[in-house]
């Protein structure tokens, strides 16, 4: 198993940027520099186990969703976020997004 250091850096700008946390402002609380935070998210740098830590615990998330591509059994993580996003969504908006995850996963698997 590898780790690819750019989907973890993906994750990590998805948290910050959806928590509206500006790189510097996120360099700050893990106590990183700025340079390297952006080395981190566009995967140009690997990280450590305690700069993962510090890093998800200034996100206010768990270290497996920033792992969660490297995780064998990240289902769980993904279905949590699907939940989560649709949380307040209508009931008009939910059967118009369960429509389109049908479409979607069918051509999916049409394809594969």
């Amino acid at each position: 198993m590898s780790i690819d250091y750019s989907d973890i850096g993906r994750r990590i700008r998805y948290f910050r940027t959806s928590k509206q946390i500006s790189q510097e402002e996120l360099a700050e609380t893990a106590e990183l520099s700025v340079t390297h935070i952006s080395h981190i998210e566009t995967g140009n740098t690997k990280l450590s186990l305690p700069t993962i830590i510090k890093i998800a615990n200034s996100l206010s998330v768990s270290v497996d969703e920033l792992l969660c591509d490297s995780i064998e059994k990240s289902k769980e993580i993904y279905d949590n976020e699907v939940s989560a996003q649709m949380e307040d969504c209508s009931v008009k908006e939910t059967r118009i997004i369960s429509e389109i995850v049908k479409t979607t996963k069918e051509a999916l698997r049409k394809y594969q």
